[in-house]
């Protein structure tokens, strides 16, 4: 049995949905319901990392744990160790962390990989750049103005489709091989902002402008959803990412044996969101 974390988001949705149909038996743990957001015959259990006992009643059994911590346990102050003393007392083996690409070029702190490594538990360490669905926040004035606002419009990054992270760890969930291995996953190639508003633009067929925010503007709209200190790096990262944020690595198609999707093809799949 796997057990996964944050199984309502851009990630666990599409991990959840990946374990199912390659038949292993998944329990999902949100900290909010989600019965609705589930296949069939997927065990649902509401958990709270910051809270870690939460986790004891689903931990009997399972092989392998994925593992993501919210930006909002990482700002409480959430103890990742404790998390892990809960896992191994429950007698899981293996744990995959969702990481950041950040750590392997220092904008990140390493914390919580370390706790892992220190865990004793069995580990891999999955490093994911930024997301394609990131740009989903842009979503409302795309379907009101046809317009995106996003600072740093022409910093091209290799953003990824969660889907694919999401297949990424489910491969290294199941099979023990991965064991002690980093994988840095991104997308096939570095795409700014500004090509981003183009291709749901052209997803849509028809035009999207582009409007530059400043730093300042762009903070001001951030700390409203996220942490600010986590704010503070992400427009560090942005505003000049370093040679290593920048790389396309060839860890997705090393774990799929597929090239990972671009920009535009998840453009277009969920071109629905943007109309």
């Amino acid at each position: 049995m796997i057990v996964v974390t944050g199984a309502t988001g851009n990630v666990g949705r599409p991990l959840v949905r990946a374990l199912v149909a390659a038949g292993e038996q998944v329990t999902a743990v949100s900290r909010r319901t989600a019965a609705a957001q589930l296949p069939a015959g997927v065990r649902h259990h509401q958990a709270d990392l910051a809270e870690p006992q939460q986790l004891k009643p689903v931990l009997d059994g399972a092989e392998a744990l994925f593992l993501l911590t919210s930006g909002d346990f990482v700002a409480a102050g959430g103890d990742l160790g404790e998390v892990l003393e809960v896992v191994r007392a429950g007698g899981v083996q293996r744990v995959v962390l969702l990481s950041s690409q950040g750590v392997s070029t220092g904008e990140h702190p390493s914390e919580l990989e370390d706790a892992i490594r220190q865990s004793g538990l069995e580990w891999t360490m999955l490093r994911p750049g930024g997301f394609h669905s990131n740009t989903l926040q842009w979503a409302d004035a795309v379907r009101g103005q046809r317009t995106v606002t996003a600072p740093f419009g022409d910093v091209a990054l290799p953003t990824i489709d969660p889907d694919d992270i999401a297949q990424a760890a489910a491969v290294t969930l199941r099979d023990a091989a991965h064991t002690g291995h980093v994988y840095e996953l991104t997308g096939p190639v570095a795409i700014s902002p500004r090509e981003q508003a183009a291709a749901i633009g052209a997803a849509l067929g028809e035009p999207v402008r582009f409007v530059e925010q400043s730093r300042a503007e762009a903070k001001a709209e951030m700390v409203r959803f996220m942490p600010e200190p986590i704010v503070e790096r992400t427009l560090d990262m942005l505003s000049a990412p370093s040679p290593g944020l920048r790389r396309v690595s060839p860890d997705v198609e090393l774990l799929l044996g597929r090239p990972p999707r671009a920009f535009a093809a998840w453009a277009t799949a969920n071109v629905a969101a943007f109309r």
